[in-house]
């Protein structure tokens, strides 16, 4: 599992990557449609296609001449499986924790 995870984080780290797969939400693509919005070679969108075929998280099929790609959802499952686990911890409060700090007489760093 670890490897799919690393796999996934690093094609999701990409903002491109991470704009294909927002626009395969709605539906599934031409290449030539997914490569449309972006200011790059239709080779770069390509690269960035196989990354993400390789992670799991799109899959590519050939219908007459155009290939389509099409959103893999359940290959994030064990990332967000994974994300969730710190889920359980609270978020820090940094006034509540001033507010604390001041309460206790501890020496603040000069700001």
């Amino acid at each position: 599992m670890e490897k799919s995870l690393d796999t996934v984080f690093a094609a999701l780290a990409d903002p491109t990557r991470r704009q294909i797969l927002s626009m395969l939400l709605e539906d599934d693509m031409a290449v030539t449609d997914v490569a449309d919005p972006f200011e790059m070679s239709l080779a770069a969108i390509s690269k960035h296609l196989i990354i993400l075929a390789n992670a799991g998280l799109i899959s590519q099929e050939k219908r007459g001449r155009v290939k389509w790609c099409k959103l893999e959802p359940d290959a994030l499952r064990d990332a967000s499986i994974w994300m969730q686990a710190f889920g359980q911890f609270e978020a820090i409060h940094l006034d509540a924790f001033e507010r604390f700090l001041k309460s206790e007489d501890i020496p603040q760093e000069p700001r």
